[in-house]
């Protein structure tokens, strides 16, 4: 039986939106994929032959505008709207371990699936836990500028809207998209030279491990001064590694936020940035459809680092200070606050 693939003569046709996407997801297949599922009902046979026989973005792409609803649902029934939040770290490696099963399943050669698989569970272990640690499971627990924004929309109906086409519909949608460079490397894995495991995949992957590092490092920075921060506001006691005025100030500016405002943030965007790159590299092809969710990535974190950094400014005297002389994600080569060099040439 041949494979639900594009057929492809070369790896600059796997990038192709018009061969490898839109045939698939632009169709029928999609509409009637739910009733094949009902149909084959709880025959696990009848259910793995249909898993296979689907394009496996096409079945990613179903999943995500499946699980949309449910999460509206889960939104209205626990009072927040951070339930995307919940499954953040954990959904694209459903989407990256799907590509691998269906191809290992298939018979096709995964070593590179593989890798991204492996890859991608360390990632959502470390963010994972992260969440869990700052108590985002916990029940009602939500991110604290859904608040802000609900208080600013002020019209409970508007917010639903925003819920049902943001947060719920878009978000799910962006964190199976942003894994489409994996589903590049599956349609590639059809040819003899997309195949084969090369130093370039050895480079990508390493560059994957040294940000999942970068982050790691980050987010432990903050974690330790915030509940520096916490202790000495509750008994007055300053932690070792710490003085009062760096406890006083409110926000960490040490390791790795000396050099970066938000090092785990720009790690973060790195990461899916380099995953698209990889894919681009391989197909020769360095604008393709699959670099959408990356770049809606990107945007993603652009608008909430603005909006997290508003709030920082207003709550924290010296913030304003801190952003004038550190870059918001790249590092700059100088700690003089911006603008005071144009200032002095000006006074000379």
């Amino acid at each position: 039986m041949a494979l639900p693939l594009p057929p492809v003569l070369s790896a600059e046709e796997v990038a192709q939106f018009g061969r490898t996407f839109a045939p698939y997801v632009f169709s029928s297949q999609l509409l009637e994929l739910p009733t094949r599922i009902v149909e084959a009902g709880t025959d696990v046979e009848a259910l793995q032959s249909l898993y296979l026989a689907t394009n496996p973005m096409l079945t990613a792409i179903f999943i995500a505008l499946a699980i949309s609803p449910l999460f509206v649902l889960a939104a209205e029934l626990r009072g927040n709207f951070s339930q995307v939040d919940c499954w953040w770290s954990i959904l694209p490696t459903i989407y990256n371990a799907h590509f691998y099963a269906w191809a290992h399943l298939n018979e096709l050669p995964t070593e590179r699936l593989k890798t991204v698989a492996i890859f991608s569970a360390i990632w959502s272990i470390r963010l994972t836990y992260n969440y869990w640690r700052k108590g985002g499971y916990q029940w009602g627990a939500e991110d604290y500028r859904w608040p802000i924004l609900r208080e600013r929309i002020n019209n409970r109906f508007l917010f639903f809207l925003l819920d049902v086409t943001f947060i719920a519909f878009t978000q799910s949608l962006l964190l199976c998209v942003v894994t489409a460079p994996t589903y590049l490397f599956t349609v590639l894995a059809q040819l003899p030279e997309g195949a084969a495991y090369g130093i370039p995949d050895l480079v990508f992957s390493r560059l994957l491990i040294f940000y999942i590092l970068v982050e790691t490092v980050a987010d432990e920075q903050q974690w330790r001064f915030q509940q520096a921060k916490v202790k000495y506001r509750e008994t007055g006691a300053v932690a070792e590694g710490y003085d009062k005025e760096d406890l006083e100030r409110g926000f960490v500016v040490s390791g790795l936020w000396s050099y970066s405002r938000h090092p785990n943030f720009a790690a973060e965007q790195a990461i899916w940035f380099t995953l698209y790159a990889w894919s681009a590299y391989l197909t020769k092809t360095y604008v393709s459809w699959a670099g959408v969710g990356a770049l809606g990535y990107l945007s993603l974190f652009q608008g909430s680092t603005w909006l997290t950094e508003k709030l920082s400014a207003g709550k924290y005297p010296e913030y304003r200070e801190y952003q004038a002389r550190v870059g918001r994600f790249i590092p700059r080569w100088s700690v003089k606050a911006r603008g005071t060099e144009s200032a002095a040439k000006k006074d000379s």
